[in-house]
This record gives structure tokens, sequence and C-alpha cells, in this order.
């Protein structure tokens, strides 16, 4: 009898540290979940967040966009941010298919997958813990992950056009895609908003710049424009030329002599009021103010009028982008 209490006891004891090392483990699991990377900490692959991303993007969408563009390599994380916002508002969205259920085209969940399209994804590629068990395409973990692998299995991100089209088949899509991306990325210091309302310019001749150009906004495009008080509207080069004149810099008249005015600019550099141009060395045909947070106002083409628009955008040739500094004048021909 002796010998078989002492043996009930050892199992209870035994029984009750397992008890109580399972409960232990999984204490320290959930509490890793909630001391998750906070937003803007190098968690991930590729940029830092813009203001934009920080204030629009839940804290735990964002840290999970950043971890899953790991997944493919070179895939920036502001991509999949982008298609997050686009499809679902980060599955804030209300509509029906985001939290359950599908949509009218057999879509669901936050990254808005097909069943099909989201099983083959999970078939191919395991996806890390943290999602559900099995995964789910409802579930936020599972679903940016997912599209982090289907990204990369369609080409990204070497050919970020076809990737972002093979998600969905549109056109449009994919230049909003870019464009939203685009305003997620900070580039170098600039966090500013990137409109005419919330640009942060850095000195005093960049506001000055960028108050000229944003007050023609609506103004016509007329090639070889120089304003309403000359001939009516603005080109693209006529609309720099004169904003950095009203901040009392001289520049060229033409893309081709402005984007060898001034010093050159990485990208990841860009400050509100430096020019961006786009073409090739033998032939710059478009220049634009950069206003920070991906945009830019710029006077575009015919039948569009002076705007604000993404500096990027699907099959662009952005070629450059200088910070100009005092130049002799030149009025020869137009861009």
């Amino acid at each position: 009898m002796l010998v078989k209490a002492l043996a009930a006891g050892f199992a209870g004891f035994v029984f009750l540290t397992v008890v109580i090392a399972t409960v232990v483990t999984t204490v320290v699991v959930f509490d890793h979940a909630l001391t998750a990377p906070a937003p803007g900490a190098s968690t991930g692959t590729g940029t830092a967040p813009s203001t934009e991303a920080q204030q629009d993007i839940p804290a735990e969408m964002l840290v999970l966009y950043q971890a899953a563009a790991g997944d493919c390599p070179g895939l920036d994380w502001s991509v999949l941010a982008a298609i997050g916002k686009i499809e679902t508002d980060h599955g804030r969205s209300t509509l029906p298919g985001v939290s359950q259920g599908e949509n009218s085209s057999g879509a669901g969940g936050p990254m808005q997958f097909l069943a099909p399209t989201f099983d083959s994804v999970t078939a191919r590629h395991p996806l890390p813990a943290g999602g559900a068990s099995p995964p789910s395409r409802y579930n936020p973990s599972d679903a940016i992950h997912a599209a982090a692998f289907y990204l990369c299995d369609s080409g990204a991100p070497e050919d970020m056009y076809a990737a972002i089209w093979g998600y969905n088949h549109a056109d449009w899509y994919v230049n909003d895609v870019l464009a939203q991306a685009a305003r997620y990325r900070a580039t170098g210091t600039d966090t500013s908003g990137g409109d005419c309302h919330t640009a942060s310019p850095p000195n005093p001749t960049a506001a000055q710049v960028i108050s000229f150009a944003c007050a023609q906004l609506g103004l016509p495009y007329v090639w070889g424009g120089n304003g309403p008080d000359v001939n009516g509207g603005w080109d693209c080069s006529g609309l720099t030329q004169a904003a950095y004149r009203a901040a009392g810099i001289s520049i060229p008249r033409t893309t081709y002599d402005q984007v060898h005015t001034g010093t050159p600019v990485a990208e990841n550099l860009l400050a509100p009021g430096d020019l961006v141009f786009y073409g090739t060395a033998a032939d710059v045909h478009h220049v634009g103010i950069y206003l920070g947070g991906g945009q830019m106002v710029h006077a575009p083409t015919f039948n569009e009028p002076v705007q604000v628009s993404a500096y990027r955008w699907g099959g662009d040739d952005y070629y450059t982008a200088m910070r100009p500094s005092p130049a002799q004048d030149d009025s020869r021909g137009t861009s």
C-alpha cells in the first residue's frame, strides 16, 4: 500500500509539474505576442515607415507587413501594406468578405484571397508560427505572409508591376498600389505628409518654391507655357523655373538643362522642394517638384492641369533628382 501510495503521489507530482510547465510556456509565448516590436523598428525588409504609414496603419498590422516582407528577399514591406490598404483598409473595412464570408468575387480576408489561391500558396510555402491552425485567409498573419509568398512567386521584387498585376489583373490597381506604397515609405529624413497642405519644406527656399507651385494647381498645361499671364498656363519646366525664381534662384528653362543644375540627390534622400526628373540621359522629358510622402506637384501633359500626384508609378521612367543652386537663366526651348 505504501509503495502504491508513493507511486500515486509521484504520478500526481509529475502531472502537476507538466501542467505548471504548460501554463508557464503559454504565458511566455503570449507575452512575446504582447511585446511585438514597435512600428518603425527594423523588424523586416525595406524602408522605414513614413509619418502617413505610422498614422494610418494599425500597429499590429505594420509589424506583420514588415516581418512578412522577409519571405520574399528584396520585397519592400510598403507594397504589402499598400495592398492591405487598397483591399480592406488593413482589415478595418466592414464590407462582406473581410472578417468572414466572401465578396461577390469569392475573395475573403484582409488581403482578399480567393480560397483556391490561398490554399495553393500555403501548400507551396509553410507559413510561420503566429497564425491559425490550419492556416486561414481571415487570419492577418497568415494572409499577409501568404501575400508576400504570392508576390514572390509572381515575379517580385525584380518585376513589381507584373507581380502586383498577378495579384489583381488591372493596370489601375497596379498604379494605385505603387502610389500608395510610395506614400508609406519614408525617403531619407522625409516624413512629411506629401501634399500641398501637409508638405514640410526643410528650409525657407523650399517653402517658397512649393508655395508658388501649389498656387498654380488647376491651371492648364500649355506646351512652352510660362504662366497664365503670358500664354495661359504652364509646361513642366516652365512651372519649375518660375517656382524657383519666386524663391530667388534662377534655373534654366528646359528639363535637359535643369537636370544639370544644382546638386544630385539620391532617391532615398529626397526632400520637399527637390526636382525629380524622368527620361534618360539623352532625353530628359519631364520634371516635377517633390512634396514629400512620395508625391510631387507638376504640370503633366496636354489636357491635364497642374496637379499633385505620385512621383513613382507603374512603368515610370524616373531618372534622377536635383537640388538646384543659383544658375544662369536659360530661356531657350521648351519641355
